[in-house]
């Protein structure tokens, strides 16, 4: 049986202690205001990074994982005898894939599995997760990989936003489209698609966006075994009665906050459920 490490990066927001938990490895992604840096998750958190939002006259950017970064985990994990499976970040969205491509190249290793998850937050938090449940019912590496170019396909995501501000001055989506939601009193459900957000639905106030993203979970079914994440900052209209729904039907799911390379784009007062479908939802 292979001895595999599974390496991902601080977009996929899951708790700290589900990671713990599946032995997963998370590099952080770097939080920059102007010359000022930080490790995401490592020496700021969310309600930090929006207090120095309001704050700075600086709006904060990402920065890829470096491949020197890449490099000195993988070596670590390479002399101990693993095989490694590193899990990132769209590459429609960030170099840290391409960085870690090139991490292997330096190591010029065999041993090592870049995959692009083709998503971001808690669906590459999901395929992560996958990865480390199929590690430990003894799949090689060659398999768990193949698996997870398969379930990529089968991430659906659904993500609400009070605001849209932060998403444009990122820009994930055009100012057109805030002003006209804004107006029109329309929110946005939003989701990741072709390793892009993409808009998914329109519809007018919190209980239509709480029905719409529940429509979904009961359309396309779960996969067996794995969880939905309910991913949350702020946002108690949606949040709440989405948890309420997975408590009263029992479902399986992981109460999760957003990081910060996510919570630059989507603010404060932002709701997302993830999960990995019986149904292709790309």
């Amino acid at each position: 049986m292979d001895k595999i490490k599974i390496i991902t990066d601080s977009s996929a927001d899951l708790p700290k202690e589900v990671f713990q938990k599946l032995n997963i490895d998370v590099l952080p992604l770097l939080i920059n205001f102007g010359e000022e840096s930080h490790l995401d998750g490592v020496d700021i958190n969310i309600e930090e990074l929006f207090e120095k939002i309001e704050t700075s006259d600086v709006f904060p950017n990402t920065a890829q994982v470096t491949p020197p970064r890449f490099a000195e985990a993988y070596e670590k994990y390479l002399k101990e005898g693993y095989k490694i499976i590193s899990i990132h970040l769209s590459s429609c969205m960030s170099g840290t894939y391409q960085s870690a491509c090139l991490a292997k190249q330096m190591l010029e290793s065999d041993d090592i599995y870049v995959v692009d998850s083709q998503n971001v937050t808690s669906g590459l938090g999901l395929l992560a997760y996958r990865a480390a449940i199929l590690r430990d019912r003894g799949l090689s590496a060659e398999e768990i990989v193949a698996d997870l170019e398969e379930s990529k396909e089968f991430i659906s995501s659904s993500l609400c936003f009070e605001s849209l501000d932060n998403l444009v001055r990122g820009g994930r989506i055009t100012k057109t489209v805030s002003v006209v939601t804004g107006v029109l009193g329309i929110k946005l459900i939003l989701e990741v698609k072709d390793g892009l957000m993409a808009v998914k639905d329109k519809v007018r106030g919190s209980k239509k966006a709480v029905k719409r993203i529940i429509k979904d979970i009961e359309h396309y079914g779960l996969k067996e075994d794995m969880p939905i994440v309910l991913l949350n900052v702020n946002n108690e209209d949606v949040y709440k009665p989405i948890k309420e729904y997975l408590d009263e039907h029992n479902l399986n799911y992981i109460d999760a906050v957003v990081g910060c390379t996510v919570g630059i784009h989507s603010g404060n007062n932002a709701t997302g459920v993830f999960f990995m479908s019986n149904k292709k939802s790309k």
